[in-house]
């Protein structure tokens, strides 16, 4: 199938999809003309993709994980154990930034709380998109 038939069966764009070859994670076969054909497979990929990445995978972890991966049409799941250290690094990665989250969420919950008396409407020059 061509880009635009992925495309179309994947919701995800064109755009989106070239990205994802760029960065080794689909192997197209490359057409004397030049386009892109992919075979049926190409679809459970760029889903397992998408799966990845909106488990905050980045593409170089992907690329590294996507071939020991196993989708079983309810999700992925790792195809052996070895996969296990790599996918719970990546779960402490994620953990540690949802703590700075919620850190710095609860140091501007202070500066919201420490609000004292307002200053009248328009006494106060906020730059304009701050």
């Amino acid at each position: 199938m061509r880009i635009g038939e992925l495309s179309r069966r994947t919701g995800v764009s064109v755009r989106s999809l070239r990205y994802y070859e760029e960065q080794g994670l689909l192997t197209p076969l490359r057409l004397p003309s030049g386009y892109r054909e992919y075979d049926e497979q190409a679809a459970d990929t760029v889903r397992g993709i998408r799966l990845m990445l909106a488990a905050g995978l980045n593409t170089t972890t992907i690329a590294e994980l996507l071939p020991c991966m196993i989708d079983d049409g309810e999700g992925l799941r790792p195809g052996c154990t070895g996969l296990l250290p790599d996918l719970q690094r990546e779960r402490e990665r994620l953990t540690g930034a949802v703590a700075e989250l919620l850190a710095a969420r609860d140091a501007l919950d202070t500066i919201i709380n420490a609000t004292g008396p307002l200053e009248p409407a328009g006494a106060c020059a906020v730059p304009a998109g701050a």
